[in-house]
């Protein structure tokens, strides 16, 4: 059940709007210029301070309610394939571990709720992503969640399902905790998978890039050609990370199984 905090933000006390004019059309374009070139848009100090101070101490007061995982995946986020060796880049397995509260334990006034249900900041996000409209999750779980990696924790190399991410950081670690990654490795829509750049990636061969974001960074990533990473929290201070995750149509939920996988519940 979602609880309720004190006083209700607004979108203007949330959001840097004189940095950031989400109604702009000559910022929209810039932003959606930049996206399309690199692959990911970087806007720190997005939120103000107040509503970091608010997410954060709504973390704090719900992290007894973290379900916590652990667990292997190959980079494709698929079952390991017999027509592969154990050793091949189709089958390397990596290690994710990480806790999470999900959309049902976010306060029904958090600022984090008034933020993605704003319809300026939905409509920058399609001007932005290309995309016609964006839509929660059908299910009670899915939409907004809070991610905390606490010291050793990690995300290991990936590339995601969907067309994009849209992340919030609310406490950066101490050290270690960069996000990582390589650029267009992959063509999922032609079916090149670039076993030969993933392995590479994985043995370190490969420069990767990084983020490393303070308070109030909002990230916009396109993550399912480009190979990423949360690399391991190497402090004592827990990095808490909220995701605000849409879709394109109405009436989409995540499946019963990946709910019990990254939530341990279906509802």
């Amino acid at each position: 059940m979602k609880t309720e905090t004190q006083t209700q933000m607004t979108l203007n006390q949330i959001v840097d709007l004189h940095s950031y004019p989400l109604g702009d059309t000559a910022f929209q374009s810039a932003c959606r210029a930049k996206i399309d070139d690199t692959g990911v848009l970087v806007m720190p100090d997005f939120t103000t301070a107040a509503a970091v101070k608010a997410i954060h101490s709504e973390g704090d007061a719900n992290q007894h309610r973290v379900y916590a995982s652990a667990a292997q995946h190959t980079v494709y986020l698929s079952p390991q394939d017999p027509a592969f060796a154990e050793d091949h880049a189709r089958n390397r397995l990596v290690t994710s571990s990480k806790g999470c509260i999900t959309d049902d334990v976010v306060p029904a006034d958090s600022a984090l709720r008034t933020l993605y249900n704003a319809p300026e900041f939905r409509s920058f996000l399609c001007q932005v992503l290309g995309e016609s409209a964006l839509f929660e999750y059908a299910d009670p779980l899915s939409s907004i969640n809070l991610h905390y990696a606490q010291t050793g924790q990690e995300l290991g190399w990936h590339f995601d399902n969907s067309s994009f991410a849209i992340t919030l950081m609310v406490q950066p670690p101490e050290r270690g905790g960069a996000f990582e990654y390589v650029s267009d490795v992959r063509d999922a829509d032609t079916g090149d998978m670039a076993y030969g750049a993933v392995a590479d990636v994985l043995d370190g061969k490969t420069a990767v890039q990084q983020i490393i974001a303070g308070a109030g960074t909002l990230v916009l990533f396109r993550g399912r050609n480009s190979i990423h990473r949360v690399a391991p929290n190497l402090g004592a201070r827990t990095r808490m990370l909220a995701v605000l995750a849409y879709n394109s149509a109405p009436g989409i939920a995540l499946s019963e199984k990946a709910r019990l996988t990254f939530f341990g519940r279906t509802g």
